[in-house]
């Protein structure tokens, strides 16, 4: 039995099957829930050491729903909690959410009840991120570019408050979609940047999550309710970036920059549909940080060449969604934007204005900038210096070898 295959549908799949035992048994048992997902991946670590089930995924889930009735029947308070299982409507309920075609449903619904209003911003943000799309509390903390310890912090605040609020497992109709739709796009948004850049050791790219956040937020445009420019715009920007996945590494398993990328690699079908979210996009006048971010993705797909870019233009984008929502993320993107244009000192202006704790796990990104800045300004001893930084900071294999080969070009 492959180790691995449990490690991909623990990634892939366990948000999923928490999902559609969440919307059976309610949030209140999500404790229960999340330790019954667990104990049936560990079940299937040892009892597909000898045969492999012909669907492993379908055994996970009904394994993990066993494992929450066996829990609720030792209960001492079952007959106050357990629905009744057994027969009638709420049998045939839970025979259908198990199906297939309930989980992207099952999914949406959990992300919007964990962007409950009553949860505070940041707090409803790394628990949807747990609960929904399994994320570890590092990753999540990476994602938001905060401590570990606050995210568990945070994670901590939101089941105290939805055990004191009794918060129902219940999407919203109406109006009550409004307050939380914005923090049910930036978990979109959080997931498929998981995906596309990961802070994962191995993996650097993870495809199935950049899939999931686009096709859920193509849910959300099925939706009048949720059909607005802002959910156009996220569409869009993760159209534009899902179209370079193939071109990022190569044969060798080697990451590529922008400037290395074969762009006869990238995918035009989807460069034409965030083409068309991105015309709905902008039929008001209102821009969000979406739309500078799919519009800056847009002006690298639009260059023939990595010289024939417009990086004024880029330059323009980025400060405009600084202005909007600023960020240290922007301050050095814009600096390594002004490297490409040779402008050192706007490059050293916004340089100034950071440091690596603004980054927390991606701190290399902070020190490979200025690595960069130094083998501009030709001093190449603070350019290996910060290079040798960005090495000790980095943790994805990938990265570090795409570092390590920056280092021999510095290296005497």
């Amino acid at each position: 039995m492959d180790s691995k295959l449990i490690d991909h549908l623990f990634r892939h799949h366990s948000g999923k099957m928490v999902s559609i035992l969440t919307r059976i048994f309610g949030l209140k048992h999500l404790d229960i829930i999340e330790d019954a997902v667990q104990d049936t991946f560990i079940k299937a670590s040892i009892s597909w050491r000898k045969q492999q089930p012909d669907n492993p995924q379908a055994w996970l889930t009904q394994a993990a729903k066993n494992r929450v009735l066996d829990i609720f029947r030792k209960l001492k308070t079952e007959q106050k909690h357990l629905p009744n299982i057994q027969q009638g409507t709420d049998a045939i309920a839970i025979n259908e959410l198990f199906l297939d075609t309930e989980i992207a449903d099952a999914q949406l619904r959990m992300i919007f009840t964990a962007c409950h209003p009553k949860l505070d911003t940041r707090d409803r943000i790394s628990f949807a991120l747990k609960t929904v799309s399994g994320f570890s509390t590092r990753e999540i903390a990476s994602a938001l570019l905060t401590k570990e310890e606050t995210t568990k912090k945070r994670l901590s605040r939101a089941r105290k408050t939805i055990q004191k609020s009794d918060i129902k497992f219940k999407i919203p109709h109406g109006k009550s979609l409004e307050p939380r739709l914005e923090s049910v796009m930036e978990v979109l948004y959080l997931i498929f940047n998981e995906g596309f850049h990961s802070n994962q050791k191995d993996n650097l790219i993870r495809k199935e999550l950049c899939v999931e956040a686009l096709r859920l937020s193509q849910l959300l445009l099925k939706n009048k309710l949720t059909r607005i420019p802002d959910s156009y715009a996220l569409c869009a920007l993760m159209c534009f970036h899902a179209c370079r996945i193939e071109s990022k590494i190569n044969a060798e398993n080697e990451l590529l920059d922008l400037k290395q990328q074969d762009r006869s690699k990238w995918h035009f079908p989807l460069i034409k549909l965030g083409n068309t979210m991105m015309h709905k996009a902008v039929e008001t006048n209102e821009f969000s940080s979406y739309h500078y971010e799919a519009a800056i993705a847009f002006e690298h797909l639009k260059a023939k060449t990595f010289e024939a870019t417009d990086w004024k233009k880029i330059l323009h984008w980025y400060q405009c969604l600084h202005a909007l929502q600023p960020a240290p993320s922007h301050i050095l993107t814009m600096a390594v934007v002004c490297l490409q244009t040779k402008d050192l000192k706007l490059a050293k202006s916004y340089l100034s204005q950071l440091k690596p704790e603004d980054f927390e796990q991606r701190a290399y990104l902070y020190y490979g900038t200025l690595a960069d800045f130094y083998t501009a300004t030709g001093e190449s001893k603070l350019a290996l210096e910060n290079i040798n930084l960005a090495l000790n900071h980095v943790s994805n294999k990938l990265e570090k070898d795409y570092l390590k080969k920056k280092k021999e070009e510095l290296t005497p």
